[in-house]
């Protein structure tokens, strides 16, 4: 039984290279842009949110400041995001989803629901929650070591 418990890593490691692999699949089928996960990520944080500046979008998607930029000026150059310059500060910018991103995120929406379904097949309520609040449990052991 050990021996499984040593491999929880891994195991996590394969589910989120099948979930990408499927989230792919659902994009292609639907005709939508594939992005990296993390831009997937940005595009739903904004849609929760009508703009964020870099350092909060940042701090949302788990990422660097720097890699951050790099991510929304593709979205930018793709016509998914738009950059507007604080009017009272120059040094702050927010990023908001454009026209074409908010379409985007409506069509994910429904892609969202199929990767869910097909990620809690045969669960329970009471399961999809212990496995959230697991994983939730193991996300805060690594982010409190490091």
């Amino acid at each position: 039984m050990e021996q499984s418990y040593s491999q929880i890593t891994s195991l996590i490691s394969k589910i989120h290279s099948l979930a990408s692999d499927f989230l792919r699949s659902l994009l292609e089928q639907e005709n939508l842009p594939q992005f990296v996960s993390s831009h997937g990520n940005i595009l739903f944080q904004l849609s929760q949110k009508d703009k964020m500046t870099m350092t909060e979008l940042a701090q949302k998607i788990n990422r660097d400041k720097s890699t951050t930029t790099v991510l929304v000026r593709k979205l930018c150059r793709s016509g998914f995001v738009t950059r507007k310059q604080s009017p009272t500060d120059k040094r702050i910018v927010f990023i908001s989803l454009s026209p074409t991103g908010r379409e985007y995120t409506k069509s994910t929406a429904m892609i969202s629901k199929q990767l869910n379904n097909t990620c809690y097949t045969g669960f329970s309520d009471k399961e999809k929650e212990d496995v959230y609040n697991l994983l939730t449990k193991i996300a805060d052991n690594f982010s409190n070591a490091l």
